[in-house]
């Protein structure tokens, strides 16, 4: 048996976890749902789809109430003083493990109507903890990706 070399096995597996956390872009191979070949094995890489609306939920700790609200992709919606723009919402299919992603710019308007970046990147439905808003007055996280309003494809 030969002994695989560590650095070639901690590669692929670094590789199949940012690709699993949806931080990795999408190589020739998954979007043209050929399996990838790393090394002497061939992995199939699951289907992801894109979605048009995301679907957050928001806290309002001053009162306590939580709102879910539905953005489409490159819309602007505004939760109290926090805007909040979905660039990507991307589910998969019900065949497959459930993993629902969005990347997402939030914005603070201030009291003086200057706006100011307080997060850009990935969220993830399965995992709020990871990368949601965390405001001293709001929070904000995904709950899931839909086709069209109302209707869910992949739920978490």
């Amino acid at each position: 048996m030969r002994p695989i070399p560590l650095i070639r096995t901690l590669a692929a597996g670094c590789c199949a976890l940012a690709f699993c956390m949806g931080a990795a872009t999408v190589n020739a191979a998954a979007q043209s749902e050929q399996p990838s070949v790393q090394g002497d094995v061939a992995v199939a890489l699951p289907k992801r789809i894109e979605n048009p609306i995301a679907v957050f939920a928001g806290l309002d700790k001053v009162t306590g109430r939580i709102v879910s609200f539905e953005v489409l992709i490159d819309e602007t919606v505004q939760f109290g003083a926090l805007q909040v723009t979905p660039k990507v919402c991307y589910s998969r299919p019900p065949t497959e493990a459930p993993l629902t992603t969005t990347f997402v710019e939030v914005d603070e308007v201030m009291l003086d109507n200057k706006v100011r970046r307080i997060f850009s990147g990935w969220m993830f439905a399965d995992s709020p903890s990871i990368n949601a808003v965390d405001h001293p007055v709001y929070d904000v996280w995904l709950t899931e990706c839909r086709t069209k309003s109302g209707e869910s494809y992949v739920g978490n």
